[in-house]
């Protein structure tokens, strides 16, 4: 097998790893520092791709509004909706269950994709809608010296990559992510400190839901635009978050970027281990390092 097909398909399965890596990164920034297991995250995944899509081709046809929200436009307008949507869960149904074992949290938004997969299943097609938007400087493509490369799947992996480091950056190295991690250690002193928890958790986990619904609209040009993309993906989406480590950071995005790497490569050496090979891993990282590669023994 030549080294030629080999890096295309890495390169392929890197594409697939940033989507891995910014869904698992919103997960892991809402357990790191919340302690909520978000099984919802699909869903607001898959709403996000159907804002860009609604946006685009559908405000006409339903509501008569001479408006087309553009693929840039969506990429603000998308995750702003979303995590909107997260204010609400937060606010209203997730903050009575704080005090209440993390099952009920994981069964509340279990519930909510499937009223939100269930909604959008009546109106649109389940086998997916094709997304008209992708913008004309991203499309053609780009010569690598190796294959060929579509621009607009490079322009997802660097844009990824940018949005996934500069959130590590901002948790980790300034003094916005150091008040979150003490509100989280420590609510009652933060509080006396000034700050206002409350506001903190919600922001947070609007902003893993928004990371989600950015992740949709990247996503949306490139796959069909499904109610069930995102039950499709969050599955896989939790191995990578075990596998890094629940509540690491770094180690939802090294593990996305690197299970995307993997899978792609296991296409290529042997085809029919490629949809299963993540959760052979999972289970031998929880075999041997139950906290995950980079999360920490308690």
């Amino acid at each position: 097998m030549s080294m030629q097909v080999i890096l295309a398909q890495a390169l392929l399965g890197l594409n697939v790893g940033v989507f891995y890596a910014m869904l698992s990164l919103g997960l892991a920034v809402i357990f790191g520092l919340l302690n909520i297991i978000n099984f919802a995250h699909g869903a607001m995944y898959m709403l996000g791709a159907f804002i860009a899509l609604i946006g685009y081709s559908l405000l006409e046809q339903w509501f008569g509004i001479s408006l087309q929200i553009g693929f840039w436009a969506s990429l603000l307008v998308a995750p702003v909706i979303v995590g909107i949507l997260g204010v609400l869960i937060e606010r209203l149904m997730l903050k009575r269950l704080y005090e209440l074992d993390h099952i009920y949290g994981l069964l509340l938004t279990f519930g909510i994709t499937l009223i939100l997969q269930g909604l959008f299943a009546n109106y649109f097609n389940v086998s997916g809608t094709p997304y008209p938007g992708q913008p004309e400087a991203l499309s053609g493509v780009v010569n690598l010296g190796f294959m060929y490369f579509p621009t607009y799947r490079l322009f997802a992996i660097v844009f990824s990559l940018v949005v996934c480091f500069a959130t590590w950056w901002v948790i980790e190295h300034t003094k916005l992510g150091s008040r979150l991690r003490a509100g989280v250690e420590n609510p009652d002193l933060t509080q006396a400190f000034g700050l206002n928890v409350p506001l903190m958790v919600t922001l947070t986990f609007a902003f893993g839901a928004g990371l989600a619904g950015l992740a949709g609209v990247l996503a949306a040009p490139i796959y069909s635009v499904s109610p069930l993309m995102g039950a499709d993906l969050i599955i896989v989406v939790f191995a990578v978050v075990v596998i890094g480590g629940m509540g690491s950071i770094m180690g939802a995005i090294l593990s996305g970027l690197a299970l995307g790497l993997v899978e792609g490569l296991t296409k290529v050496f042997y085809p029919p281990a490629a949809s299963t090979v993540i959760f052979f891993l999972m289970v031998l990282v929880l075999l041997f390092r139950p906290a995950g590669l980079f999360g920490k023994e308690k």
